[in-house]
């Protein structure tokens, strides 16, 4: 390795929450290299995330791979081009955070006489690297499982954080009508597993609480395929509200975020988004695990209900009773302990 400017290349490619869970590790990569050249590896969808980040050097962009797609799919010509391009330079390190067949692809191809990541991961990823850490406990936080591989590396312990490469100061004032003078609480309903999900009349009931007892803006956000569900709540809501589901990019989409007292969300990346900006979230789980993937750091809450076939991890279930049957005023609750922690706290 070359002990001055060593090349350091992270191949971590999706999905949104996972990269946001991976920043304090190349937070810590940076540590340990002060002097090195640092390279993310993402997926298209997901460089906004890092563009601009301070302890990178470089972002490259990769098309979404799915089984067969290497060398086919609708972007032969851009896969082709990266394959050059990576194949072009070569790395101290390559480091796996992924630990998946479409990950182990590129670790594969990069050129690099150490190639660091977990032993024994899924499809068969593994048998690429030229050294295979542990594996760590599954049930630990994402984030501690990605640490952990810098902390190999020799990367000092020090506390995890989160910067971020989107840009803060981002103009939102054309999302919100005549301006905001109210503190803004953030409602954001959508998830890619229907497991996940809250029904509409519960977040109506909750927003409408947030703003009549509390006094809050309601702003629901969401991607475009969150459109339907963002209408059904605001249609059954009594008080304004302000519906930016599929208006906003992932910068204005933060920077909302970032004014928000609060924001209520599924197990997705927008509640790790808010987390890693410092807004406190009320979480809602059903199917999955929050000790494992739930809002890390300090003044979070989370909601579920701690049933017997929860978590799950199923996508489809035929009687999500972990969230049908989770009643709005347990998230009132815990909206009220992120709004007022002194007093609820004594």
């Amino acid at each position: 390795m070359s002990e001055e400017h060593p090349r350091i290349l992270i191949v971590k490619l999706s999905s949104f929450g996972d990269v946001l869970h991976a920043l304090p590790a190349l937070e810590a990569l940076r540590d340990l290299y002060p002097q090195g050249r640092l390279t993310w590896l993402v997926e298209a969808a997901y460089a906004p995330l890092l563009e601009g980040h301070p302890a990178l050097d470089e972002v490259w962009r990769a098309p979404r791979l799915r089984p067969g797609e290497m060398f086919s799919g609708p972007n032969p010509t851009l896969i082709a081009g990266l394959v050059r391009h990576l194949r072009a330079h070569r790395f101290d390190v390559v480091i796996d955070l992924q630990g998946l067949l479409k990950s182990a692809l590129w670790v594969a191809l990069a050129r690099s006489g150490r190639k660091v990541g977990y032993d024994r991961t899924r499809e068969w990823s593994y048998r690429v690297l030229s050294e295979r850490v542990e594996p760590f406990d599954c049930e630990a936080h994402a984030v501690r499982r990605y640490l952990n591989l810098a902390h190999y590396l020799g990367a000092p312990a020090n506390p995890p954080r989160f910067r971020l490469g989107l840009g803060a100061t981002t103009n939102v004032s054309h999302l919100l009508p005549g301006g905001v003078t109210r503190g803004l609480a953030v409602l954001h309903p959508g998830a890619r597993w229907p497991s996940k999900l809250w029904p509409a009349a519960t977040w109506a009931r909750l927003g409408d609480w947030l703003s009549r007892e509390h006094g809050l803006q309601v702003v629901i956000t969401g991607s475009a395929a969150d459109r339907k569900l963002s209408a059904e709540i605001w249609q059954q809501m009594q008080e304004p509200v302000i519906d930016l589901a599929g208006r906003t990019s992932l910068p204005e989409l933060a920077a909302v975020l970032r004014r928000a007292r609060l924001a209520v969300t599924t197990d997705t990346g927008a509640m790790h988004l808010a987390a890693a900006l410092g807004t406190p979230v009320a979480a809602l789980f059903g199917p999955t695990a929050p000790w494992r993937t739930g809002p890390f750091g300090e003044g979070h809450e989370v909601v579920r209900l701690a049933l017997d076939c929860s978590p799950c991890f199923k996508r489809r279930c035929p009687a999500p009773r972990c969230l049908t049957d989770l009643a709005p005023e347990l998230a009132q609750a815990a909206c009220e302990k992120i709004l007022f922690p002194a007093e609820i706290n004594g």
